[in-house]
């Protein structure tokens, strides 16, 4: 059983940084991709950004050029720097992972979500 435990939410103001981190632990052959979605009050859950085991970076149009995606030097660790943040990246940010149990399964699991208050 893989689980991805979050760390980093909290409450800042507009204009601030956080960091998010996500850590994945369990019976891993390969990470494929891990990723942070985001969900915010009314609304359906969006990627935020991602990352391939390659180094393969993928964000959403809202966050380019203030958040940064980046892996660990712990393979199956994941970071979301989020720069200049505004109210509307106020949601709850989960962490995402696709892996491979043995080369011929393959996996999706969810971390529990850190929360994310930007104030204005």
């Amino acid at each position: 059983q893989v689980q991805l435990v979050e760390s980093g939410g909290g409450l800042v103001q507009a204009g601030g940084s956080l960091r998010l981190s996500c850590a994945a632990s369990g019976s891993i052959f390969s990470m494929d991709a891990m990723g942070w979605y985001r969900q915010a009050p009314g609304k359906q859950r969006e990627l935020v950004a991602a990352i391939t085991s390659g180094g393969s970076t993928n964000y959403a149009d809202s966050v380019k050029g203030r958040f940064t995606i980046s892996r660990g030097n712990a393979k199956n660790t994941v970071y979301l720097q989020m720069n200049s943040l505004k109210p509307e990246d106020t949601g709850v940010y989960y962490c995402n992972a696709l892996y491979r149990p043995s080369p011929a399964r393959y996996l999706e699991v969810w971390g529990q979500g850190t929360l994310v208050t930007v104030s204005s």
